[in-house]
């Protein structure tokens, strides 16, 4: 065992002759050592904890620490050790406690658990690059140190850039799932921004036009228009393929042979008679649909996560029809997308029925300046509102909450009671007549007939 007073100069002549992993201890503190590495040195101090277990515990690297300055350290590791602290642990735990932190930032969880958990998603990959888009600066931060404030600033910064507040809105909800998320798995104790709500903006004249378009029913006339541009539009692609034809290209379809031109008839008016949203006539297979018994049985996609059963709903003589029309058009399959992509044989980009609808809205306009229809389709009516009118039309029509609740897939009744409550026929009227004429007794008779009796 090498063993001296460890100088600078024994130091230097130790690790320039020893071999590898050679140790030079020092005469004046016990277990106070300098270990030979490839390329420097190590000091380190031997000491065994309150329990006897030996240690061996480094005090920083060879020549980065002169032989007084690691000295000195050992001598305070060996006060720690005398007042019955181990500082291995205690490093061990500042290390453990900076791996947590690392562990709880926002760039950590997004990349490690939390893709894990999107990618099982269908649209988890939309979420994530949502998430790595708008909140990228935020990625070196612990999310337990998010504040009001922080949102704050954030939604400035957004609105500054022109983003919408349906955008902004949508950005910070995934954020919020995130959080929850992470709170669920224990990676955080609380998600910090629980409560903390976006300010919502002051409606400019241009965002209360445009709410007009949005939750509504069709009126009557908007119905003529709706069918009307539909059949336009089909006639529209004939007359396109009628063209090609003539003009060089015999071997394509003649569509005037076939009831639908393309999907976008028999995919609008599926929305129309079932209020499905886009996203489950999209993801809709023939495996889900029974044409004897009129029902369609599928999960829905926007409740998947915590509704994962299939739903049975019941579907209208007309939407079989043009159900059976389709799947005869395209050979009657028994498996696949009812309405697959045409260039890939695959599912649908959320925004393919975007063109035919803003076309089929022009070709209405069109029709009610040659005068053949009485109305149009307001330009800016959101398709979704096939599936407000589906709601509001059967509650006017009579149908009770409960059924227009399980109808429209909602998870809960309250949905379908805040958004179409107030059309509901209004019975309260009849009701409490109802009740008047059937609990007053006829005390005019009665009390004619007592009258006679006392005056003889």
């Amino acid at each position: 065992m090498k063993k001296a007073k460890i100088t600078a100069k024994k130091a230097a002549e130790f690790i320039g002759s020893a071999e590898l992993r050679d140790k030079l201890w020092d005469s004046q503190l016990s277990g106070f050592h300098l270990v030979k590495l490839k390329t420097c040195g190590s000091w380190r101090i031997i000491y065994r904890t309150s329990n006897g277990r030996e240690r061996s515990y480094t005090v920083g690297r060879y020549p980065a620490l002169t032989a007084d300055q690691a000295r000195r350290l050992a001598h305070e590791a060996r006060g720690q050790v005398f007042q019955g602290e181990d500082p291995m642990a205690k490093r061990q735990a500042v290390k453990d406690a900076a791996l947590r932190k690392d562990q709880e930032t926002l760039g950590a969880y997004l990349d490690g658990p939390y893709t894990a958990y999107q990618r099982r998603k269908k649209t988890g990959n939309d979420t994530l690059a949502i998430l790595n888009r708008h909140f990228g600066s935020w990625r070196p931060r612990p999310m337990g140190a998010f504040k009001r404030s922080d949102v704050e600033r954030w939604q400035a910064d957004k609105e500054s850039k022109g983003l919408s507040h349906p955008t902004i809105q949508r950005a910070y909800g995934a954020l919020q799932t995130l959080l929850n998320h992470a709170e669920r798995g224990e990676t955080i104790a609380v998600n910090p921004l629980k409560g903390v709500s976006l300010e919502r903006p002051a409606m400019t004249e241009s965002d209360l036009v445009e709410s007009n378009g949005g939750r509504r029913y069709l009126e009557e006339s908007e119905v003529t228009a709706l069918f009307a541009g539909i059949e336009a539009y089909q006639e529209q692609k004939r007359a396109q393929r009628r063209s090609s034809r003539a003009h060089g290209k015999p071997h394509l379809e003649n569509l005037d042979d076939v009831p639908f031109a393309d999907h976008v008839k028999p995919w609008l008016l599926l929305m129309y008679y079932t209020g499905f949203r886009p996203g489950d006539i999209y993801g809709l297979r023939w495996e889900h649909i029974n044409l004897a018994f009129s029902t369609i049985t599928k999960t829905i996609e926007k409740t998947a996560h915590h509704q994962p059963e299939p739903r049975t709903f019941p579907v209208c003589q007309q939407a079989v029809g043009i159900l059976r029309d389709w799947w005869e058009q395209k050979g009657k399959p028994g498996t696949g997308y009812v309405f697959p992509s045409d260039r890939t044989g695959r599912r649908m980009d959320k925004k393919a029925m975007s063109r035919p609808w803003k076309n089929i809205k022009q070709l209405a306009i069109e029709l009610e300046a040659k005068g053949e229809i009485a109305s149009v389709l307001p330009e800016n009516l959101a398709m979704y509102s096939l599936r407000h009118n589906f709601a509001s039309q059967l509650i006017m029509g009579g149908a009770d909450l409960l059924t227009v609740s399980k109808l429209m897939a909602h998870t809960d009744i309250q949905t379908t009671i805040e958004h179409y409550g107030h059309l509901r026929p209004d019975h309260a009227r009849d009701y409490v007549n109802a009740f008047g004429e059937k609990h007053t007794p006829d005390t005019a008779g009665e009390l004619k007939s007592y009258r006679s009796s006392i005056t003889g």
